[in-house]
């Protein structure tokens, strides 16, 4: 849109209004001429503080507006978004002249009144003008917007915007999970993107990352990783199981790491796929910085943790008011007698929040003996979520002196995450878990 607020002619000098259709035809949306606005350092007129307010103001504010809410009032957010600066706020009703020099304006008052009489003097000044209350009154619709990593998409059906944002969800959701083919025509740069898959649920791989596995050459993947994901993937892609690289005479992570630093260095782009988080007792740093020593360049995306989350799949919340104020999660594997140790297990039995264990199935013996003996009370309630998030989660509850025998007697296998604490009761009360 090309203005010129200096030749623009004053309002007493404007033609009159053209009055607007009172109803819209049938071909209404394709009689609408889609445009970007380039809204940066501009003014922006919004008349009302309610909900199409609260939904519009942060794409508003994202795109540089200079934006200035009439409003008597507004919802909590709208007023947080004015404390904070992000918009200039007059708690006033609209006047006439409210709209001079504005270049868009959006009319979402819950008087009828007052929208007409906005409505009219922006058609007189000349200023894009979208209505809440009147789409036919309008001089410019509100598309349903979605954004993919530089991709704007902007889906306008008239008189349906549930049809709009279907249409719009399907397209962003097939951009970033790479299901809808929209190549890059720019060249990638190689390297390699720690990647945390997750609990086990493909579904919850994070959007970013699973947008990087539709994009990659190579995937360097973990047992616990989300295996369904590794099924959608195209048949060009290499994928190499971690647990399968040969080491050598190399331990374990350093054959990762060079497998890593080899492929990106032959050009391709690596998606090293973990599951949880890559830094959450997945040594994600150690490959980071052995890619940073070899001059790989390598991005971080971080995972839903399953310390949090199998806890949450099995109805247990880590925290819960009155009950937990703390969690803390701690690796088992490796026993409390055991020289190598670095967990204080005197410190953690004295905590009255969460505890939560991961890999520490073969260990929880040691481990419930080991808090036990330092205070912890034996009635303590434990749950045992094996594989959680997937379709053969299973959860077995006992307390700490009877979670080792339990473990065994139902043949508990990993992986698994144990929590200790009264939150495990909490799903209990609300018929959860």
């Amino acid at each position: 849109m090309t203005r010129n607020d200096d030749a623009r002619p004053e309002p007493a000098h404007t033609p009159a209004p053209r009055s607007a259709p009172e109803t819209l035809p049938e071909s209404a949306p394709s009689a609408a001429y889609p445009v970007g606005l380039r809204l940066a350092g501009r003014r922006v007129v919004v008349l009302g503080g309610g909900q199409v307010a609260q939904r519009r103001l942060p794409g508003l504010v994202a795109a540089g507006a200079d934006v200035l809410l009439i409003s008597p009032s507004a919802t909590p957010s709208v007023e947080a978004m004015a404390t904070a600066g992000e918009v200039r706020w007059e708690r006033r009703r609209y006047r006439q002249g409210d709209l001079d020099g504005a270049w868009y304006a959006l009319i979402s008052t819950d008087d009828p009144e007052a929208n007409a009489a906005a409505s009219a003097e922006a058609e007189s000044r000349r200023v894009w003008c979208v209505r809440s209350d009147d789409a036919g009154a309008a001089t410019a619709w509100t598309p349903a917007t979605g954004r993919s990593e530089g991709v704007t998409v902007a889906v306008l059906t008239g008189r349906d915007p549930r049809r709009s944002a279907a249409v719009r969800d399907a397209i962003v959701e097939g951009l970033r999970d790479g299901t809808l083919a929209a190549p890059r025509h720019r060249a990638r740069t190689p390297g390699v993107a720690l990647v945390g898959g997750g609990p086990g649920d493909p579904d919850l791989i994070t959007v970013r990352g699973r947008r990087l596995l539709a994009e990659a050459d190579v995937v360097i993947a973990d047992r616990l990783g989300p295996r369904d994901l590794l099924d959608e993937l195209p048949p060009h892609v290499e994928v190499i199981d971690a647990a399968k690289i040969p080491y050598g005479r190399f331990m374990a992570q350093e054959a990762i790491n060079n497998a890593l630093i080899e492929h990106a260095k032959a050009g391709k782009a690596v998606v090293r796929l973990k599951g949880g988080d890559p830094y959450v007792f997945g040594r994600g740093m150690e490959e980071a910085e052995a890619l940073a020593e070899a001059g790989i360049p390598c991005t971080v995306v971080p995972g839903i943790s399953s310390s949090i989350s199998v806890p949450a799949a099995a109805g247990i919340p880590v925290t819960h008011r009155g009950v937990a104020h703390e969690f803390t999660v701690v690796s088992g594997h490796v026993a409390p007698d055991d020289p190598r140790s670095l967990v204080d297990w005197a410190a953690l039995a004295r905590l009255h929040g969460t505890l939560v264990l991961l890999m520490a199935v073969d260990k929880i013996g040691p481990i419930s003996e080991a808090l036990i003996a330092h205070g912890r009370t034996p009635e303590t309630p434990v749950a045992v979520v094996q594989e959680g998030t997937t379709a053969a989660q299973r959860r077995v509850d006992a307390t700490l002196a009877t979670v080792a025998r339990r473990v065994t007697d139902e043949g508990v296998r990993p992986p698994a995450v144990i929590v200790i604490g009264e939150v495990v009761t909490v799903g209990r009360r609300t018929g959860e878990g």
